[in-house]
């Protein structure tokens, strides 16, 4: 089960005008479920991205990133789930292709103006036949408050689907933010997150938007782990379409751009989060925080050193207080000159270790009864600066292990 997470309320998920979305269902996989998305996006929009730096890419986040590249305004979305195309060589490429352009056909645009994504089993053709053949279905539906469907149409093995909204005031007038989510396990995301596409109606330079993405993977799904593993088909999207009409954000020092800079981090950190506490096999939902670190990059790596340990992860889950486990990860995080007569570790309010050593007042009660709560904040200073950095994680169980090793069945 999810850990304190909700399926979203469509009707508090704004639309964001000229976006528009289809949701349809394709047998990509399996049948009679919704597994084929498409946002149709009005000309003009802007549109940004990052994507995996897995070397192993899928298929549809290289010929996403060429179509981006290529400048000519991206007009359309196809989303599938059920199937990565990753690992498909040069056929997966040229399925992809076959995807974007029966698209572009349908709406009367370039095939160069269409994004695919893709995500599911890794190393299976992709059934370009089916989601062709679906695409009208899709395209018949589009509306602009598709987005609850959309959530629930790029699932895999979430159990709930993601979005978030915010308004907020830009030049005199209501600017929207929406977007969607999906991701479960294979998340220890590297510039991106497994799929997520967050729209907005504020008007953007197109620079200033590039910079708004990787500020807000940054922050959000930069910030997660599960499992540890990047995935081969990361990407996070952002659309600007403008309609708004307040006069264009050119750079990130203005109230403008700070406001719309903040609502996007607001959103994609609402979506980041509801992957880690829809963990795969999840039951607890653990802050991990890094204090007086001497920058920001090593703050980060000592938090994720503590995140991805199986070993703090499967005491959490046991809510054993075992918590030397996080000390001997802060000390393998690869900070050469660390010391650690310095070091304190804090769960929650209890003050576990002080300089170095157990706290003569902590009680292994007292960490239990921590250890027990669903959400958990654990907080290390390292005493060695002024920088701070928090990474969100969540335990490791036993369904974990069962929804993998049964993930292909």
């Amino acid at each position: 089960m999810p850990v304190n997470l909700q399926a979203p309320n469509p009707a508090s998920l704004k639309p964001v005008p000229g976006v528009r979305l289809g949701v349809t269902m394709a047998g990509v996989r399996k049948a009679n479920r919704k597994d084929l998305v498409v946002l149709a996006l009005d000309a003009g929009t802007q549109v940004a991205g990052v994507f995996t730096r897995n070397r192993f890419c899928a298929a549809p986040v290289q010929v996403g990133r060429e179509h981006l590249e290529a400048g000519q305004g991206i007009r359309a979305l196809v989303i599938n789930t059920g199937n990565a195309n990753a690992g498909t060589g040069a056929d997966g490429l040229a399925r992809a292709r076959a995807t974007c352009a029966a698209l572009a056909r349908l709406q009367g645009v370039a095939p160069e103006q269409v994004m695919p994504f893709s995500t599911g089993v890794i190393m299976e053709p992709l059934p370009v036949d089916r989601i062709e053949a679906a695409l009208p279905a899709a395209l018949a539906d589009l509306r602009a408050d598709g987005w609850a469907d959309a959530a629930l149409g790029i699932m895999t093995t979430d159990t709930l689907p993601k979005a978030a909204s915010r308004q907020v005031a830009i030049g005199g007038r209501t600017v929207t933010v929406t977007g969607i989510s999906k991701g479960a396990g294979m998340i220890r995301p590297n510039m991106a997150t497994m799929l997520s596409f967050v729209a907005t109606d504020a008007a953007v330079d197109p620079g200033v938007l590039q910079t708004l993405v990787r500020d807000a993977a940054d922050l959000s799904f930069n910030r997660i782990t599960i499992d540890g593993d990047t995935s081969t088909n990361d990407t996070f999207i952002v659309m600007a379409t403008g309609r708004a009409g307040h006069a264009p954000i050119t750079g990130l020092d203005s109230p403008d751009g700070q406001a719309l800079r903040d609502a996007l981090v607001a959103v994609a950190t609402e979506l980041a989060q509801a992957i880690v506490r829809d963990g795969e096999g999840a039951t607890k939902f653990i802050t991990v925080q890094v204090d007086g670190g001497g920058s920001d990059a090593e703050c980060r790596q000592v938090a994720y050193a503590i995140a991805h340990s199986p070993l703090v992860k499967t005491a959490f889950f046991a809510s054993d207080p075992n918590l030397g486990r996080i000390l001997a990860a802060v000390g393998y995080a690869g900070i050469e000159d660390l010391d650690q007569s310095k070091i304190d570790l804090f769960l929650d309010d209890v003050h576990v270790a002080r300089a170095g050593g157990r706290h003569p007042d902590y009680q292994e009660a007292d960490g239990q009864r921590v250890m027990k709560q669903s959400e958990i904040t654990v907080r290390v200073d390292l005493h060695r600066g002024h920088a701070q950095a928090t990474v969100w994680t969540c335990d490791l169980s036993h369904d974990y292990v069962s929804i993998n090793a049964d993930y292909r069945s």
